[in-house]
């Protein structure tokens, strides 16, 4: 059985692809609403967009289910190290980071100098748990 720490890689990356589909759904409907003779200039909204559909898919999912569809194929979940449920204000602060792909590397290598899993985590006081 692979790691936890390559099953979280795993869930961001099958959770980056089911953003990616809202991303094209979104797309799609605002070319229609917006401009339908000229699609490519929708695409000018999407990197404005594209950090809030994050947050939003993140933010919702840990704080309502506890794992987003990612962590959820790969048997993970987020939890409070007192082993409850997290708050809207953990879920929001663990997430901010996962805005674009550097701040996640910085947020992971720092929490690795700290010895723990991710400064936002640690700040936070979540973990993500094996629930095999």
């Amino acid at each position: 059985m692979a790691s936890v720490f390559s099953r979280r890689i795993y869930a961001y990356v099958i959770d980056f692809f089911v953003i990616s589909a809202f991303m094209w759904i979104i797309s799609y409907l605002l070319s229609l609403i917006f401009n339908p003779v000229d699609i490519i200039s929708v695409y000018g909204i999407l990197p404005y967009l594209l950090p809030i559909i994050q947050l939003i898919y993140f933010i919702f999912l840990e704080k309502s289910k506890g794992a987003t569809i990612g962590k959820s194929l790969m048997y993970l979940e987020v939890r409070s190290r007192n082993g409850a449920n997290i708050n809207w204000a953990q879920a929001i602060v663990r997430n901010l980071t996962k805005v674009y792909w550097i701040p996640i590397i910085f947020d992971w290598a720092i929490g690795r100098i700290m010895n723990s899993d991710r400064l936002f985590a640690n700040i936070t006081r979540t973990v993500v748990v094996n629930m095999i």
